[in-house]
């Protein structure tokens, strides 16, 4: 089958399925996804640092997703070709943010990749060991 454009039923249906994950809601209902007590996945609601250019509207549609390390964060948002950024209010964060409407930009095993890689970085040592023995063979 081949690959298609990610959509955010992905990012659910692929946080969802990672191991040990809790699915929390926010304060006004935006999904939060946890592994042991830990967001590598949540839905933020509108803030004043992430806006359309053009009405400075607040984005509602923005996506929160943990990374390893400061170099993957900058390797996902110096790519022209993903729709990741930041923004001043995540430097120094473990973080990436994409909008609902920009996913179709990537694929969708491209954002399951993203999503696991997020879920390692906060998983526990234990449970990070295992899901990566399980899955040596590349995902």
């Amino acid at each position: 089958m081949a690959d298609r454009s990610a959509r955010v039923s992905d990012v659910h249906e692929i946080a969802a399925a990672m191991p040990h994950v809790t699915r929390i809601e926010g304060p006004k209902g935006n999904a939060i996804y946890q592994v042991g007590g830990k967001s590598f996945v949540f839905f933020r609601n509108p803030r004043p640092d992430a806006k359309d250019p053009v009405t400075n509207e607040p984005y509602a549609d923005v996506i929160v997703i943990w990374v390893e390390s400061e170099s993957d964060k900058l390797a996902l948002i110096q790519d022209p070709e993903t729709p990741f950024f930041t923004t001043d209010h995540f430097n120094g964060h473990l973080s990436v943010l994409v909008r609902a409407v920009d996913l179709p930009a990537i694929t969708r095993t491209e954002l399951a990749e993203v999503i696991q890689d997020a879920w390692l970085s906060r998983a526990s040592k234990r449970r990070r060991e295992k899901w990566l023995a399980i899955h040596a063979d590349g995902r």
